[in-house]
């Protein structure tokens, strides 16, 4: 029986909203992991999005979302971010910002009033506490009330049902109270909480719009860098030159970029000249001339010059939207540590709920013992239970990494250094050992000319002239390199009356009555000038008859050294990590450049298939190694390393299994990614501990009766907007 092939798994988002705590989260991937076909389901509670694997034979994203709000939440497949990246961030801020409003103005009013009055002073006080209670239950605190009904639909306890507890409680109690009190039920006058009922929805709400723009900040990265694009193109088409939205854009088409203008899409300049402006995608602050036959890059700016370009990719298959997609993978992805106090939040609920049983239990069975009156017993009951069930809410254990983790990608995009998943954070920062391939990484990845030695009172021109003249026809890449140095210099090339290629040594052809033999030394009739450095690869051109040929010229090419990888190599020495190099190339050739840069340690004539083999070698010593690479014989070292950079400039293949991609090529996003993975995880850290830290200490000191519900409603709005704002100022950090 033939084996079953599996389906490839698609990848899409759902926007979801009514999610406010870790507990949501972990309900809506349980209701996504039920669907059948569905692999994963990752949330980000502070994006307000899932990422979902799923097999397109089985289900689809409507079906996934439509389960997602059968849970009590709600959900949709994601609209493309360059449509409105912002607007249902947007929408969401501005219902808790209403809802804010409407609470302090039933609020605060009676509340300076109660401060400001004598005790008892105002008539009619209680009963305007009850007025302005009411509206706010049911103007503001049917939001709360929704969502724990939905919950409670569907056998889920979230923040929502926290909220709604508490603030009934202290709303039914105060009613039961002030009425039994007014029939004569209780002799002794009770302490109403009326006040503190309207004030924690106040604050709550207050919580959740500073929450919520928190949130946006946080999450800022993404938005600004489709913000980039323009809304509008200039299409040209034999009728002439004309704006339309980008929607409308078609692979082939023909756009004019105008100065002072980004580019709209990716795309190849078919005519003009121009700087532009880079530092968007690729980190690096110079502007790079662009002109016929160079790529563009949609969001790149235009500094100077007309350009007409002719549209590669659009949309999500555009450099900017892989950025995007990358960037937001990554900001659903979760470690271990996460995924621990996901699970931990699922049950947070339930067990708070328990906690607040037995506290008003408690309370009760205390009162009876000490004789107190009712009065005495149930409103210090009412009180204990609310600040419990508010003070609980574990919002800021959901938000706590998501956060930081936010930020940290945002930055990491803004520098060109994109992260695709937040195990490379956790990996980077424990990272003791840089392994660099040579091609492509250190080098250029392409040889050049380097020096023209004439001979024989040859012009170089002459020499170079000859050479490019034959090597035109052939397809090594030291040929390629000799002819594009010919084109950069205008020189008029020849045609050759005939032309021959011996392999691996060099051609032979006739021009203008000469034969004229390119090659290396053993193609050489005489003896041929030694190998000056071990560097460069020498070509030698000889001219005359055969049996009487004359060395006129040598032509030395090199793969030369990126201009500031020996920068980059000194940073990571000043960050006490050890840098190696590996490459496949000869030892003279490896020490040389390793020389030259500054690495101390080489392997050379690895051949691909050894260079995993290497890595793991290296990881057998104790040491935790990154490997930087850029080819498809990097793939297996890539995801052999405990870190796999890849370079940008590099194949898909390395890109795809490396776990930071370098989008500008340069060496000095290492030590940038290793400085910010570093400062992003002690911000993990940092709010992973204020969160347990703060859960752990207040439920006690809630339950005993030490918080006011409305110290507890101010207490749990600050724990949110604390967590969020200290990965804020990771962004204020400064990188290397």
């Amino acid at each position: 029986m033939p084996a079953q092939v599996e389906s490839i798994l698609s990848e899409a988002a759902i926007d979801v909203a009514g999610m406010d705590c870790a507990s949501c989260v972990a309900h809506v991937e349980k209701a996504a992991a039920a669907v059948i076909g569905v692999r994963s389901c990752s949330v980000s509670l502070a994006r307000g999005r899932a990422v979902v694997h799923f097999d397109p034979a089985q289900t689809d994203l409507a079906h996934v979302a439509a389960a997602i709000s059968d849970s009590g939440y709600r959900a949709h497949p994601a609209l493309s971010d360059a449509i409105d990246p912002h607007g249902h961030q947007r929408e969401h801020t501005h219902r808790w910002l209403r809802r804010t409003i409407v609470a302090m103005v039933l609020w605060l009013p009676l509340e300076i009033l109660h401060w400001v009055l004598p005790a008892h002073g105002a008539h009619g006080m209680e009963w305007a506490t009850l007025i302005t209670s009411t509206l706010a239950m049911v103007f503001v605190g049917r939001a709360f009330y929704a969502g724990a009904w939905k919950g409670l639909r569907h056998g889920v306890a979230n923040m929502d049902t926290l909220i709604a507890l508490g603030a009934s409680v202290a709303y039914g109690y105060s009613l039961i109270a002030l009425l039994g009190h007014t029939v004569g039920w209780w002799a002794v006058r009770p302490q109403l909480y009326f006040m503190e009922s309207t004030g924690l929805l106040a604050l709550i709400s207050a919580g959740h719009y500073l929450e919520a723009r928190a949130r946006a900040a946080a999450g800022s990265a993404i938005g600004q860098l489709l913000d980039l694009v323009p809304p509008i193109a200039h299409r040209l088409t034999d009728d002439g030159e004309s704006d339309v939205p980008l929607a409308q854009l078609q692979v082939g088409d023909r756009l004019v970029i105008r100065p002072g203008e980004r580019v709209p899409v990716d795309g190849i300049v078919i005519d003009g000249l121009a700087d532009v402006d880079e530092s968007m995608i690729s980190g690096e602050a110079l502007p790079i001339a662009r002109g016929k036959g160079d790529s563009v890059i949609g969001g790149t700016f235009n500094q100077n010059g007309r350009l007409i370009i002719r549209t590669t990719k659009i949309g999500i298959d555009s450099a900017l939207g892989q950025i995007v997609k990358l960037v937001e993978t990554a900001q659903a992805s979760k470690p271990p540590v996460q995924r621990l106090a996901d699970r931990i939040a699922a049950v947070f609920v339930p067990v708070v709920l328990v906690i607040a049983l037995g506290t008003g239990m408690g309370w009760f069975a205390w009162g009876k013992v000490h004789g107190w009156a009712p009065a005495q017993t149930w409103g210090i009951l009412a009180q204990a239970v609310c600040s419990v069930l508010i003070i609980a809410c574990p919002c800021a254990l959901g938000l706590a990494l998501p956060a930081a983790l936010m930020v940290g990608t945002g930055m990491g995009a803004r520098r060109g250094i994109l992260i695709r998943n937040i195990d490379a954070l956790q990996h980077a920062e424990k990272i003791d050992t840089i392994v660099l391939d040579k091609t492509g990484t250190i080098t250029r990845g392409k040889p050049a000319i380097v020096r023209i030695t004439a001979l024989d009172s040859i012009p170089e021109t002459q020499v170079l002239r000859m050479a490019a003249s034959l090597e035109r026809f052939s397809e090594h890449p030291l040929a390629r390199a000799i002819v594009q140095r010919a084109h950069d210099d205008n020189l008029s090339l020849v045609q050759p009356d005939s032309f021959y290629s011996s392999a691996g040594l060099g051609v032979t052809g006739e021009i203008d009555g000469q034969t004229v033999r390119i090659g290396s030394a053993a193609m050489m009739e005489g003896a041929a000038p030694e190998q000056s450095n071990q560097r460069e690869s020498n070509v030698y051109i000889a001219v005359g008859t055969p049996g009487q040929m004359r060395n006129v010229g040598v032509i030395a090419l090199a793969d030369e050294v990126k201009a500031d990888s020996a920068a980059a190599i000194a940073q990571l020495h000043a960050m006490k990590l050890r840098t190696v190099l590996l490459t496949g190339d000869n030892r003279a050739t490896a020490e040389a450049v390793a020389r030259s840069v500054g690495i101390d340690e080489v392997y050379a004539d690895v051949r691909p298939d050894r260079k995993a083999a290497l890595i793991q070698q290296l990881q057998q010593q104790g040491r935790r190694v990154a490997m930087v690479g850029d080819g498809i014989n990097d793939a297996a070292a890539l995801a052999q390393a405990d870190l796999g950079i890849a370079i940008g400039s590099g194949s898909d293949i390395a890109k795809e299994t490396g776990n930071i991609v370098l989008v500008s090529g340069s060496l000095h996003g290492i030590a940038t990614a290793i400085h910010l993975s570093r400062a992003t995880m002690i911000k993990i850290r940092q709010n992973l501990f204020c969160a347990f830290f703060y859960n752990v200490l207040a439920i006690p000191l809630a339950a005993l009766g030490l918080l006011n519900p409305l110290i507890a409603a101010l207490a749990m709005a600050l724990s949110d907007v604390t967590v969020i704002g200290n990965a804020l100022l990771l962004a204020r950090k400064k990188l290397r």
